[in-house]
């Protein structure tokens, strides 16, 4: 009897405990930032993954008699059906009235007009923590026009899936900068949104080194050891958290004639070509509507690696082996390497270690100095242990 109270107190404390240290999102300290929109016009910057619980916020703030005169969204759209780069259009959201705008595609940094009828901006978009994945671009290029026409952005924070550890090839600004690399950062950052801004801004990253009226609202009981599961796939073709940790080192085959396994039932969690040297798994990519309408090697049957079950709960790095593997399988005519590799390596010389048949270990020690200059610029602008 005395054994079974124990254990009864036992679980009533670490249930009372987890209750108590449960992360809570930025969006959920409602507030903290309502006072702050008291009486403006709001423009919000959000996707499908912008909710408090199962309640998306542009609803929360409506309900709250908010005054949301705009919704800007991001990559995939603002219900994140959207494929990857596909143009998304500026519309009006179906359910509530709000203008759409979207900032993909041309129109990828707001434009003073835009932000005409919009006295404050609240961004609020889950991010993964890879350093090509575009919402923080979209990010940059928000901040940049919230600094140009004087208007306050708050940041509602989320926790980083992938905050844990801080891993890749730091960008050369010199040598490649586009909406899938624009700042001098490894591929996985180990930073919050909210963080990530405050470095954009303090580094003076924005067009002219303009500073923005920010303020970040914080997560509640979040430190980067921990392993946030997110509750809600951040685009189409991250479906789980699978594919949210392989991200960082498959998504690298974008610039190759390689397969991912866009179109397939497990993006991110494959990876394969019809020319692939010995392989008995396979898989065909085919056209998925709101996925993948036309993914890379469409209908073709490709051979290759499945990694749905590939040791990720005590991942601390990225795990380059499988790309270098990938490399050395591949059978096919065309190059290797497209341009576009450059692009997500941040530099040159990652393709060139690659080709010169460099093993893991060496090319991760020279990645070794850049690493630690970007922790030192990091940790100016942490918001958590």
């Amino acid at each position: 009897m005395t054994q079974l109270l124990h254990l009864f107190l036992l679980l009533f404390l670490t249930s009372t405990l987890n209750a108590q240290t449960q992360i809570k999102t930025g969006a959920e300290s409602t507030s903290e930032y309502l006072p702050l929109l008291k009486g403006k016009r709001v423009g919000l910057v959000a996707n499908h993954t912008t909710t408090i619980g199962k309640t998306h916020l542009l609803d929360t703030l409506l309900s709250l008699k908010v005054n949301v005169t705009a919704v800007f969204s991001p990559e995939h759209g603002f219900r994140g059906k959207a494929d990857a780069g596909e143009h998304v259009k500026c519309d009006v959201d179906a359910k509530t009235g709000v203008p759409l705008v979207s900032l993909y595609d041309e129109n990828k940094k707001p434009t003073a007009a835009q932000f005409k009828n919009c006295d404050i901006i609240i961004f609020d978009i889950q991010d993964v923590g890879v350093r090509f994945y575009t919402y923080i671009s979209t990010m940059h290029y928000v901040l940049e026009t919230c600094a140009e026409t004087n208007t306050p952005c708050i940041i509602l924070d989320r926790p980083n899936p992938n905050g844990f550890y801080i891993d890749g090839p730091v960008l050369n600004p010199a040598v490649v900068t586009s909406f899938v690399g624009m700042h001098p950062v490894p591929i996985v950052h180990g930073m919050t949104i909210g963080e990530y801004a405050r470095m954009i801004i303090g580094e003076k990253w924005l067009a002219n080194g303009v500073q923005t009226d920010l303020q970040v609202i914080t997560c509640k009981n979040y430190t980067h050891a921990d392993r946030y599961k997110l509750p809600i796939a951040p685009s189409p073709n991250l479906p789980n958290m699978q594919a949210v940790y392989l991200y960082p080192v498959l998504c690298l085959t974008e610039g190759t004639p390689l397969s991912c396994g866009r179109g397939t039932p497990y993006p991110f969690q494959v990876i394969g070509h019809p020319n692939w040297r010995d392989s008995s798994f396979s898989f065909t990519p085919r056209s998925i509507e709101g996925a993948s309408k036309n993914p890379p090697l469409k209908n073709q049957l490709c051979f290759g690696m499945d990694l749905r079950n590939y040791p990720t709960e005590n991942l601390q790095q990225m795990p380059l082996h499988i790309f270098l593997t990938a490399y050395k399988k591949y059978m096919g005519t065309a190059p290797f390497f497209t341009s576009f590799f450059v692009k997500l390596a941040g530099n040159t010389t990652l393709k060139q270690q690659i080709t010169a048949g460099k093993t893991e270990d060496e090319i991760r020690k020279s990645w070794h100095t850049e690493l630690e200059n970007y922790k030192k610029i990091r940790k100016k602008y942490l918001l958590y242990d």
